[in-house]
């Protein structure tokens, strides 16, 4: 499994050295770090783990790291680690070290990527027309229609939209694109290999619209989007009132809730889950997840940062894997 570092001011290197000291991992997984092994020492030591680490060239073939764990630096040798600090040269490390991880997935070298924060303001600093993760893998698996999700156990978000503004998000509420994110939820509900995979569908407008008096989305798009779902055999309804389904879902009565943009699903599983949360791109031909917060500049370098959402990520790309290697109907 390759795991990326992020942004080397963020927390992630410190919450990669909580993760990579837990015996559990390795009984999960062979971790590949994409990073410096320099800072992964550094903040080693912040944190009070002792960490045995080799630096490679590239993926070392599988089952012959038992004795340390393998980091690869490619592309730009990190600068200094200098924690809290927005740094143009962290961000490109970052970008860098994430385009080999997708390359080594693409080529069958590791079996899927977790990857740790990056900062969305390094990124352009560095000179990259990106905002984020999604856009990266987007582009570089040819995969211009992929979706951010969040899972955290049984609460489980599909957005139709990620990072843009929220009138560019409106305009984007059609129903070819949540046409396309019902059928991309389900195919992940058969991955989790649930039993059952009801979606539900929230609405865009105040109370879903009130029948078009609070607008006409619901009507316009989001319902015949839902009804030609239905007719393809998934079970989907709605669209619901988006401040009353999340709760609805998590009651137990819906498997997954498709989110009319970015903050309408966000907002809820921070709230509910915010340590256990997990960033899933789907609809990209390899296993992607992430954690589901940002890089803290405010607290790395205090060893503060909790790893849950790492830990979680690790654990839901294993599955996922799992579900490849071992397809079902």
């Amino acid at each position: 499994m390759a795991i990326t570092m992020g942004d080397t001011n963020g927390v992630g290197p410190e919450i990669l050295a909580k993760l990579l000291a837990r015996p559990e991992l390795m009984e999960l997984c062979e971790p590949v770090v994409f990073g410096s092994a320099d800072v992964l020492r550094k903040a080693s030591a912040v944190v009070s783990v002792e960490l045995c680490l080799r630096e490679v060239p590239d993926v070392p073939p599988r089952g012959q790291c038992a004795d340390a764990i393998p980091v690869i630096d490619w592309g730009y040798r990190a600068p200094a680690w200098n924690p809290g600090v927005l740094e143009a040269g962290a961000s490109r490390c970052a970008v860098e070290w994430l385009k080999k991880a997708i390359a080594c997935a693409q080529s069958g070298q590791v079996d899927g990527i977790v990857t740790c924060p990056v900062n969305k303001e390094g990124i352009q600093a560095a000179g990259y027309h990106y905002v984020g993760h999604t856009q990266i893998l987007a582009e570089l698996t040819a995969s211009p229609d992929c979706r951010m999700c969040l899972f955290a156990g049984d609460i489980r978000v599909v957005h139709i939209t990620s990072h843009c503004s929220l009138l560019e998000a409106v305009r984007q509420v059609t129903k070819d694109r949540i046409v396309h994110s019902i059928r991309v939820a389900h195919a992940a509900l058969g991955r989790l290999e649930l039993q059952r995979r009801r979606i539900a569908v929230a609405g865009l407008n105040p109370h879903a619209g009130e029948a078009g008096m609070l607008g006409r989305e619901e009507i316009t798009e989001i319902l015949p989007a839902i009804e030609l779902c239905r007719k393809e055999g998934i079970d989907c309804v709605g669209p619901y009132p988006p401040d009353t389904v999340f709760k609805r879902m998590v009651e137990g009565e819906f498997d997954l809730v498709i989110a009319m943009y970015h903050d309408q699903g966000h907002i809820p599983v921070k709230l509910i889950a915010m340590d256990q949360g997990v960033n899933v791109t789907l609809g990209i031909p390899i296993v992607r997840t992430s954690v589901d917060h940002g890089t803290a500049y405010d607290i790395a370098g205090t060893g503060e940062a909790r790893a849950d959402s790492l830990w979680a990520a690790i654990r839901l790309a294993v599955e996922l894997v799992s579900s490849e290697e071992h397809p079902h109907d």
